[in-house]
């Protein structure tokens, strides 16, 4: 009679309970467990904190002289300001249309954008997160052109139809005052002179303004008088239009490349017509047409000669030319080439005044993927050093991780050796763009952000106190030969190009180790070191892992390897430091066959300070077809051990002996214990190779034919003599033993070529193998092939990999069906990690294992057993055993984690940095390496009886399950419609939690170990893939997506980070003085020949223009008002900081209001002189000398 066991039915009803209700309530203890859960909803809150990068599509730029502020639109509708270095706002408009204009209320802490929409907006940027203080939608006609003078309140609007109006922008509210084009040009043209391209009023009047339109006429509009006082006219369509700023010559830029500079007082014809880029004819002729000036500007100087700047104007003939900007300067004419096309430019000058000499000191440039600001005051117009983090982008991103709360010395160390990459030929100057103030940081831990390009660079990133700075680059392809010409292309068909891009990064902040694999199926392993080495050659090894089924036979009872078995491991001798070479290159039919995709450099390789590689491992084709691209990876640096699985099996690598100590498609890590019926995938014929090899089915093969050990020098993986024969032996089995069973044989053939095995570790091979061989008894026979299945599944068991548990350290490659439901022959590793855990169900006490997960939701336990650390480590070899646990979930697996019995995260083991090029004495290294925290085996382990806890959670379900009793105490249905994209276990606020982001936009966490939820937001839908191959979550309430080509959004779902992000983030606009006026001098001030000011509220008011139409603009109250800064705005630092500019602004408006009756009573005094001296002119005069 079957025993009753009272704790399972109780086990039962637990897990029962726990699947049904997620509802418990805050400081719920689990059962079977004292843990207490701090973690509750009000704990959580997410939003947007900051985005970095270069903005994506740019179309417009603008800069504030005097706040020093710099701000650029996008095609996308969204704007980005720009202060010193790490003070940078994003903002939106809710339309979404693109930027076509953007003017500063210089000064005024305000900026108006114009959209494509035709929609005005007015920004308050007195707030740290601006907002839109009014919005104005035309309705008839649409926006080309925008104005605003300096210290004026009347925006000037050009429209397609040739009609200028004027806006207040303090109320954005039209005026009755309209220049109506019919009457700008009057008789000058018969025809529609076309769009509005420019408006500027006379530096030295404001009375008057300029117009010009696209079809090449221009008119000076007097508003006093409501007339046009000059029309100019040219043949060719106009750009763009410079004054001087005396007032009496302005440049203007046409289509066919010329410059055409005009008198103010003879419109007839221009005083100079230029064509830079022209090539002059011989007989005297017009120059040959160019390419359009796209922009002209004209600076002048105090001392020396005026800058006329200009984009564009190339000649036709200049075919793969660079986009240039051409500065001419005097006689001299310099052309700066550009990497990409310009979209924008301005003049950086010493006044706002357009009246006075500009002095221009840079000139910033905006191209379609870069910001480039050029000193104009060094010889060679060297450019600035830029500090802010646009070049994300300078390689596409194809995956990124994100690590929260680092190690104290990781930034400087990072830094140390990223200073030395810096390039020269700067300039010398400050950054000019240098306005706003930095916010007060409340996040004193350490952030790095690693990035992965597709030119197999990285880039790490100090992200702490939601800024961004570059601290170090390095470059994967230094390793691989390059080809250098076109048809040399590398040895892979699986892309066409990009062959070094990256796709997934695993990195140990605590040890330093960085492991990377690239999208043509190779790894790469680096050490950190602060010193520079030359290596002889990279160490690589080539794996053959591919994947057969020839038969759906299920192996008789007494053929399976007993689950406990364990055997001694291969050798670990150390390999030599050289490139293996590959067995062939061909097959005898011409098929590609053990050809790795990429070929390691044989020359020498420089490394400098930082990370070094360390050893190169690389999937080989198979009978012409290529290796599958690497699905998961992780490293553990205090085991010296390397694990990485796709869709054909898994491999690791003992990366201290460079020896391959796995290599097992994924069905053979069942066992007998494969739960699902799966279809045979029907092999190649049988083909002999031009090495020698044979496909399975005829039994023979090498052992290099899945796996080359660089412990040989020659094409043959080992030197073993039982490895000579082994093929000669499996042929002779299948030629004289019929009669065994075709499973056994094609699993002994399937097995021989999974691992090679080196001499001293086969006693027992040698008795199976060659004693056996000579027998004819099949007997013998069967118990030598028993025996080899024996030890090749503890062998293959036999590598151990410690998954770095960080929440971020793994990304994996989502190439396979996103649902993973298909029951598809093919199962891919998706999840790898190791843990000091129980294992089996009657374990008392806790050993190394991996756990292993896959796309069928299926997670394998493997044992493991690690030598001790020093001398030991490097001779003995890791053993391992399969421990038959098997459990399931619905869904790939997605994140394995542990918690121990107080609910903690139970880190991976890991080995300290220390510098590995230092020349140690043998006995303290010794003494250092036997520090390392190396786990015990279950044998010498102390036994203990503490429960913990494994995570796992898939693309659709998370479980929690007890250990060792393997019960699973909760158990949650993340989604039923939708799909996980990315999961992380992450520390919040003293506690964990695991955070989900599904492919739907909900991103939602969940209490552990009770799987209760504390958020579900629905916040960004997968509308690219880019979205889930960069998200990631992070300790400390953390994340971030790479939310277009070239920027990355961070977002926090903590509420502690949401209440003091108000007070980190920086301030754009600080209370400065403007500048004085130029002064005009006593005689200009006399004869009236200084700057002319005009009565705009006289002109443009209701009393005087009438009312506009209301038909012909909208305006719409925006949510940016002083509401938005008291909203935005708390605690006693916000009251403080509205005090302060609220005194600030009095004490501006104070000092203007004193310059302005000291300018009245100098203009009383003068007029009181002037009259003086008509009265002594006058007063001797008869009535009639009048």
């Amino acid at each position: 009679m079957k025993k009753f066991n009272i704790r399972k039915v109780l086990d039962g009803l637990t897990a029962a309970a726990a699947a049904s209700s997620s509802s418990s309530q805050p400081g719920q203890r689990p059962p079977d467990s004292d843990i207490l859960e701090t973690l509750c909803s009000d704990h959580f809150q997410l939003c947007k904190t900051v985005r970095h990068g270069f903005p994506y599509q740019p179309s417009a730029m603008a800069f504030d002289p005097v706040q020093k502020i710099l701000a650029i639109g996008t095609q996308t509708g969204s704007l980005r300001l720009f202060g010193r270095p790490g003070v940078e706002c994003y903002c939106q408009h809710d339309s979404a249309a693109g930027v076509i204009q953007l003017q500063f209320l210089i000064n005024e802490g305000a900026l108006v954008s114009a959209l494509a929409d035709d929609t005005l907006h007015l920004w308050n940027l007195r707030q740290k997160r601006p907002a839109i203080l009014h919005s104005l939608k035309f309705n008839k006609e649409r926006i080309t052109f925008c104005h605003l003078p300096f210290q004026s309140k009347w925006l000037y609007v050009g429209t397609e139809r040739g009609n200028v109006h004027i806006v207040n922008v303090e109320s954005f509210t039209l005026s009755g005052y309209v220049i109506m084009w019919n009457k700008a040009i009057e008789l000058s043209s018969k025809t529609h002179p076309g769009l509005i391209v420019h408006i500027s009023d006379n530096p030295m009047d404001e009375g008057k303004l300029l117009i010009g339109f696209e079809s090449g006429t221009l008119v000076l509009w007097d508003l006093k008088s409501k007339k046009g006082e000059y029309r100019y006219s040219y043949d060719e369509a106009i750009h763009s239009v410079a004054w001087h700023h005396e007032g009496k010559q302005f440049v203007c830029s046409h289509s066919d490349g010329s410059l055409t500079i005009w008198n103010v007082k003879s419109p007839i014809r221009p005083a100079h017509i230029i064509t830079p880029h022209g090539k002059l004819p011989k007989d005297g002729k017009k120059p040959e047409p160019c390419k359009p000036i796209l922009k002209v500007e004209y600076r002048t100087c105090k001392s020396g000669d005026p800058f006329i700047i200009f984009s564009g104007g190339l000649s036709y003939d200049t075919v793969g030319r660079r986009p240039c900007l051409t500065v001419m300067h005097g006689k001299s004419t310099a052309v700066l080439e550009m990497d990409y096309p310009i979209v924008d430019f301005l003049t950086l000058c010493e006044t706002p005044y357009p009246s006075d000499f500009q002095e221009p000191h840079a000139v910033v440039v905006l191209l379609e993927k870069d910001l480039v600001v050029v000193d104009l005051g060094q010889n060679g117009y060297p450019i600035f050093e830029n500090p802010y983090p646009l070049d994300i982008h300078e390689s596409p991103v194809t995956c990124c991780e994100y690590f929260a709360d680092c190690p104290v010395d990781l930034i400087p160390a990072l830094y140390s050796v990223g200073a030395k990459q810096k390039r020269q030929g700067y300039s010398k100057k400050e950054w000019p763009i240098n306005g706003g103030n930095w916010g007060l940081g409340t996040q004193s831990y350490p952030e790095i952000i690693i990035t992965g390009h597709a030119d197999g660079s990285l880039k790490f990133w100090d992200a702490s106190a939601i800024t961004l700075q570059v601290l170090y680059k390095m470059k994967t392809s230094k390793v691989f030969e390059k080809s250098r010409n076109k048809e040399e292309k590398p040895n892979t068909d699986i892309v066409d190009e990009d062959p070094y891009a990256i796709q997934i990064i695993t990195w140990c902040p605590e040890s330093r180790m960085l492991c990377v694999a690239g999208v043509s199926a190779h790894v790469i392993v680096y050490k950190f070191s602060r010193q520079e080495v030359t290596t002889e050659s990279i160490q690589m090894l080539e794996i053959r892992l591919h994947y057969e089924i020839n038969d759906l036979e299920s192996p008789d009872t007494d053929q399976i390897p007993s689950l406990g078995t364990s055997c001694q491991g291969p050798n670990s001798q150390t390999a030599n430091s050289q490139s293996h070479p590959s067995t062939s290159s061909s097959s005898s039919d011409g098929l590609r066959d053990n050809v790795p995709c990429l070929k390691i450099k044989s020359t020498p390789l420089k490394q400098g300070a930082g990370y070094q590689a360390e050893v190169v491992i690389q999937l080989v084709w198979v009978n012409g077809e290529p290796p599958q691209q690497i699905s998961s990876l992780a490293v553990n640096s205090s085991y010296g051990l390397l694990v990485f699985g796709n869709c054909n099996g898994i491999a690791m690598v003992d990366y201290i002996q460079k020896t391959v100590l796995l290599n097992l498609g994924t069905i053979e890590l069942y066992g007998s214990n494969d739960p699902y019926q799966r279809q045979p995938k029907s092999p190649r014929k049988t083909r002999q190779t031009s090495g020698g090899l044979c496909d399975i089915n005829e039994g023979s093969t090498t052992l290099d034919d899945r796996c080359k050990s660089p412990t040989s020098g020659s094409a043959s993986s080992c030197n073993s003599e039982d490895e000579q024969k082994m093929p000669n032996f499996i042929e002779r089995v299948k030629n004289k033993s019929r009669k065994f069973s075709k499973t056994v044989v094609s699993d002994l053939a399937k097995m021989s070529r999974k691992l090679s095995l080196p001499t001293e570790l086969k006693p027992d091979l040698e008795l199976g193998f060659e004693s056996k061989s000579r027998d004819q008894h099949h007997n013998h026979h069967l118990e030598g092939m028993k025996q080899l299945k024996n030890n090749v599944w503890s062998m293959t068991s036999l590598c151990a990999h410690f998954f770095n548990v960080r929440d971020n350290s793994f990304s994996r490659s989502r190439s396979s069906s996103v649902t993973s439901i298909d029951k598809e022959s093919r199962e891919a590793i998706t999840a790898l990690h190791f843990c000091e855990t129980y294992t089996r169900k009657a374990d008392t006490c806790t050993s190394p294992c991996l756990w292993v997960g896959t796309t069928l939701g299926t997670v394998l336990v493997i044992v493991l057993n690690l030598p001790p650390g020093g001398e030991q480590r490097l001779t003995q070899p890791v053993i391992v055993s399969p421990s038959g646990t098997i459990l399931r979930l619905k869904g790939a697996i997605l994140r394995l984690a542990f918690l121990d019995t107080t609910g903690s995260l139970i880190n991976p083991a890991h080995e300290p940095w220390r510098e590995p090029n230092v020349q140690e004495e043998k006995e303290d290294k010794d003494k250092c390496r036997k520090l390392r925290p190396v786990s015990v085996s279950p044998s010498s382990s102390q036994e203990i009886n503490e429960t913990q806890y494994a995570v796992i959670c898939s693309e659709k379900q998370a479980k929690v399950i007890s250990l060792p009793s393997q019960n699973c105490i909760y158990k949650h249905n993340i989604t039923e419609t939708s799909f996980v994209l990315r999961a992380d276990i992450v520390g919040l606020n003293g506690s964990i939690c695991l955070a989900c982001f599904c492919a739907n936009g909900h991103i939602m966490t969940f209490s552990l170990p009770s799987l209760r939820p504390l958020l579900d937001v629905n916040y960004l839908p997968l509308t690219d893939m880019r979205i889930a191959r960069t998200f990631c979550f992070t300790n400390n309430g953390q994340a971030l997506y790479l939310v277009s080509p070239t920027e990355i959004q961070r977002i926090t779902y903590s509420q502690g980070t949401c209440e003091n992000l108000q007070e980190m983030l920086g301030e754009l606009f600080t209370p400065v003085e403007t500048p004085e006026a130029p002064n005009r001098g006593f005689f200009k001030g006399l004869f009236g020949g200084g700057a002319q000011s005009l009565d705009r509220e006289e002109l443009f008011g209701e009393s005087a223009a009438g009312k506009p139409s209301r038909s012909l603009a909208q305006h719409i109250p925006g949510t940016g008002g002083i509401e938005g800064v008291k909203g935005a705005a708390s605690g006693v630092a916000g009251e403080l900081a509205r005090a302060r500019i609220a005194l600030d602004e009095r004490g501006q408006k104070l000092s203007e209001l004193e310059e302005r009756t000291a300018a009245m009573l100098y203009s009383a005094d003068t007029f009181s002189k002037h009259a003086h001296e008509m009265m002594l002119k006058c007063k001797d005069k008869k009535w009639y000398q009048f």
